[in-house]
């Protein structure tokens, strides 16, 4: 099991001209790891995989496991490994990301964030299934659905990209959380403050798998894209 690799499906700069069709099933993806975040076709909410699980966040709020058909057309996944790195006593979203960067000592290289813990005022949302044909990423992140809890148990599962991969990742961290109780996910947009347990994983390897078999993708023109400023503005 290569736990130092971290698997990557498509890119985040396709979803931003509107390819969102499902070009991976989660069967497949799951021989590339345990562990993951990811949407499925139309932006079809929001995954996290947790020891071998996935799990979706719809946009009516609703955490189900999907099975192995679904199909997804961006997603990261890794076996885990994780190593501690600190604990937190009210750290704030901010606060946690630059202790983590601070500690970890990783800014030029791919690691994965685990923080499991209670978490209070925190935001999280999940995108709208769209259908083809599919709106850019711009348009189908307005049909997103925000959420909220005053407090609650849960992990955090993420990865920090370094910036001179911006666009094909999300350059800095990209964090999913999923509820202990399974009620509540979706992509973090935020919390108050965090007390648990933070635990890195860093990669030596970046494997980055494209839907070659699919034709839209093959022969789109990226060229006029606002790749970054899309994806920032979706993602953030």
């Amino acid at each position: 099991m290569n736990t130092t690799t971290l698997y990557q499906h498509g890119t985040l700069a396709l979803l931003v001209p509107g390819l969102l069709a499902g070009t991976l099933t989660m069967q497949d993806l799951l021989r590339h790891g345990d562990t993951g975040i990811g949407t499925g076709a139309g932006l079809d909410g929001e995954l996290i995989i947790l020891a071998g699980h996935p799990y979706q966040v719809t946009a009516q709020g609703a955490v189900h496991e999907v099975a192995d058909d679904f199909t997804v057309p961006f997603a990261n996944a890794h076996f885990a490994d994780y190593q501690p790195l600190m604990s937190v006593l009210g750290a704030s979203d901010v606060d946690l990301n630059h202790q983590i960067r601070a500690l970890a000592q990783f800014d030029n290289a791919f690691f994965s964030v685990k923080v499991t813990g209670v978490f209070t005022a925190i935001r999280t949302r999940a995108v709208a299934k769209s259908e083809p044909p599919y709106q850019t990423l711009a348009q189908a992140a307005k049909q997103q659905r925000v959420f909220s809890r005053g407090e609650i148990a849960g992990t955090l599962i993420g990865y920090y990209a370094p910036q001179i991969f911006d666009g094909i990742a999300v350059g800095g961290f990209h964090d999913h959380f999923l509820a202990a109780d399974h009620s509540f996910g979706g992509h973090l947009l935020g919390f108050e403050k965090v007390t648990g347990d933070v635990s890195i994983q860093a990669f030596n390897t970046l494997a980055q798998h494209l839907p070659v078999a699919n034709a839209a993708y093959r022969g789109h023109d990226f060229s006029a894209d606002d790749i970054t400023g899309d994806v920032h503005r979706a993602e953030h």
